[in-house]
């Protein structure tokens, strides 16, 4: 990982959700964890609410420290508890529920956790194969998901137009809309064109050196 290139890619992100009309609120860096980037899997938010994640992989627990300090000046707070697992990389937002993934990183009793306090229905997604369901599903607006081809037929995407983004680019699956702008990783072009195709504008992101960490964009930043 190049640490100046990540820097500037970040900056770039940061620079492109500003101009999208987002409130861009910075942490401070956190040295004892070098994932802390990935603040996304620290919290899931739903209307006023806020659910404080337990991380899978002890290494990363504190990183929610920082996060949950902020939130809280905005959102009510509530930690999951042992034996609870679960990250924000596996919950997808859609209108009227919210998908988790049961995987390598989030479990059932996480999942419980967070639909009870959240106060909204949960469907699930099990692959214990997989780190994170957002590698794999997100939702872009309007009734659409982007999903890979193992997932494109999941009975818990019924009732969504799914669009299936092309073998070989299936990194682009993780993407980021902000109204009805996607933010997809830059060099899948094959992929960009499937969202464009459904309406959508795409802007593609410079992404590489968070990619060879198992990150992506929706990983840099909790939405609220």
């Amino acid at each position: 990982m190049n640490l100046d290139k990540a820097r500037e890619q970040h900056r770039a992100y940061c620079r492109t959700l500003a101009d999208l009309g987002l409130e861009i609120i910075k942490l401070p860096i956190d040295n004892e964890h070098p994932d802390s980037c990935f603040v996304e899997d620290c919290a899931v938010v739903q209307g006023e609410r806020a659910l404080i994640t337990r991380m899978a992989v002890d290494a990363r627990r504190g990183e929610d420290m920082a996060v949950e300090q902020l939130l809280k000046q905005y959102l009510k707070i509530k930690r999951a508890m042992n034996p609870a697992t679960i990250e924000g990389g596996d919950v997808v937002h859609l209108p009227d529920r919210l998908l988790s993934g049961l995987t390598q990183r989030t479990n059932l009793e996480g999942v419980k956790q967070m639909g009870d306090w959240l106060q909204v229905h949960v469907d699930t997604i099990e692959d214990p194969k997989v780190m994170h369901l957002k590698s794999h599903v997100t939702y872009v607006g309007r009734g659409v998901i982007v999903a890979t081809r193992a997932y494109a037929n999941h009975p818990a995407l019924h009732g969504c137009k799914v669009l299936e983004i092309p073998e070989g680019e299936e990194y682009a699956t993780n993407t980021l809309a902000i109204g009805d702008t996607v933010l997809m990783a830059a060099g899948r072009d094959r992929a960009a064109q499937v969202v464009r195709g459904a309406g959508f504008e795409v802007i593609p992101m410079r992404n590489s050196e968070f990619e060879k960490c198992d990150g992506a964009l929706t990983c840099l930043s909790i939405i609220f």
